[in-house]
């Protein structure tokens, strides 16, 4: 069974930086993508970075595009999304997302399990 946890939300003024984890278990091989989602109050969760599975492409959203940056690490089974230059529209409940199909989506559909989640908070 697939789980994703994710991590390193918090409380952060505006301009300052965040670093979210996501740690995934149950995987048997790396060959999967990842994404991350956010959901703010009262709006549709939405797409904010993927990665392929060998790391070699991203693709961003882009409210986002310039500031934050997803990396990964095979070995570690692991997801990253550094999170600079914060507005407090980022502010967001944050979802790491994983797909099996190896394609960049920024559908949240395509994607096969979820983490529950970490909360965001950008004071301005």
């Amino acid at each position: 069974q697939v789980q994703l946890v994710e991590s390193g939300g918090g409380l952060v003024q505006a301009g300052n930086s965040l670093r979210l984890s996501c740690a995934a278990s149950g995987l048997t091989s790396s060959r999967y993508s990842m994404g991350w989602f956010r959901q703010a109050p009262g709006k549709e969760r939405e797409f904010v970075a993927a990665i392929n599975w060998s790391g070699s492409d991203t693709t961003y959203a882009d409210s986002v595009k310039g500031r934050f940056t997803i990396s990964r690490d095979n070995a570690k089974k692991s997801v990253w999304l550094q999170m600079n230059s914060l507005k407090p529209e980022d502010a967001a409940v944050y979802y790491c997302a994983v797909d099996f199909a190896l394609s960049l989506q920024r559908n949240m559909n395509a994607y096969d399990d979820w983490g529950q989640g970490t909360q965001v908070t950008v004071s301005s």
